[in-house]
């Protein structure tokens, strides 16, 4: 028994520096079909023109940082939560208020509309996921119908509903994912292989798509089956924490943000970081990233109160809107690809197209 005689210390530095040499080979195997950059394919497609975007609608009433939002697959509405403990409902059309709900918490960091638009979820500080189902009677309280869903040991960073109104996805400061029934509040599936808060997560867009994304203070982003629970594909390039992750359309790769103060295009396919959106001038992080229905574009809210729409292939800037008063932490497309919603921490949110 020749291994009594190895000091604990010692086989623990050795395992480590195999498990280093492991990963510079697996790097190295990486580099092997990293053959051309994106920008390099992209050159012979057409650049594209002027385009211009305005603020048409601005949504005020929440009395404190705007810190998440979601669209109802109606197009026309809108839920988002704030650090006052609200969670709005908004048609923004006419921006009036359909719904108010005020949490027991503050600093309500996640929200989402139910795919039927029949219900939302919100959660944050409170360590748990609540459903509130919305109903046609403007006087109804709310609160008396709230479901507890999910819950973590640490802050509720996001969550979103996979493709019916019966499950729901979470992810939290605890480091872990999780898979909850809406109905019984059972836990179907948990996620374990950040090293840190989880800070962000995305549904792979397809309807048989069993696989997320999530992105956290690790500075990584995994990959994950929801099916077995195992992260499949992991990708850690970023210098610091990575705030938001959202899927290219076609579902074959994603763009994350970080506080790094780049966006970045990963390939599922390729296994591999393909493009990095960044410039010398832009030093403030990326709070939220998402892509237009083309995939073309890319917009990024920064902290430093502005929205850099990146065009995807060339990995140019062809845009930089200006309006919120404070840092963008919440951006999102509408599902029809006309408009998109950003939220910021000057208690409003806005409506571009």
């Amino acid at each position: 028994m020749a291994a009594q005689e190895v000091q604990p210390n010692e086989t623990l530095a050795s395992l480590k520096t195999e498990s280093e040499t492991l990963k510079t080979k697996l790097e190295e195997e990486r580099a092997k079909l990293h053959d051309v950059e994106l920008h390099q394919v992209a050159e012979k497609v057409e650049a594209l023109g002027q385009f211009v975007m305005k603020t048409r609608r601005t949504l005020k009433g929440h009395g404190n940082k705007v810190l998440c939002m979601d669209w109802c697959k109606d197009k026309r509405r809108i839920v988002s939560s704030s650090q006052d403990g609200k969670v709005i409902v908004w048609d923004a059309f006419t921006t009036n208020k359909e719904h108010a709900v005020t949490m027991p918490c503050t600093w309500v960091m996640a929200c989402a509309y139910a795919p039927s638009g029949c219900a939302v979820a919100c959660g944050g500080l409170d360590n748990k996921c609540s459903v509130y189902p919305l109903s046609l009677d403007k006087n109804e309280n709310l609160a008396a119908k709230k479901k507890s869903v999910a819950m973590h040991t640490n802050y509720l960073s996001a969550c979103s509903f996979t493709n019916s109104d019966m499950q729901i996805l979470t992810s939290s400061g605890d480091g872990t994912c999780a898979l909850w029934d809406v109905e019984s509040g059972q836990l179907l599936q948990s996620f374990h292989g950040h090293a840190a808060d989880v800070l962000c997560l995305d549904l792979a867009p397809s309807e048989t798509g069993n696989t997320f994304v999530s992105g956290g203070c690790d500075k990584k982003a995994n990959v994950w089956d929801m099916r077995s629970g195992q992260c499949v594909q992991s990708f850690e390039t970023h210098e610091s924490d990575i705030n938001s992750v959202r899927y290219y359309p076609s579902g074959d790769a994603f763009a994350s943000g970080s506080d790094d103060a780049t966006c970045r295009l990963y390939d599922l396919r390729a296994d591999r970081e393909v493009a990095i959106y960044s410039k010398e001038s832009i030093i403030f992080g990326a709070s939220s990233v998402d892509f237009s229905l083309s995939g073309r574009l890319l917009f990024g809210g920064y902290n430093d109160y502005t929205i850099n729409v990146w065009d995807v292939l060339k990995g140019t800037r062809v845009s930089i809107l200006f309006g919120h008063e404070n840092r963008v932490s919440t951006l999102r497309v509408s599902p029809d690809g006309t408009a998109f919603c950003s939220g910021s921490w000057d208690h409003t949110l806005r409506i571009w197209a």
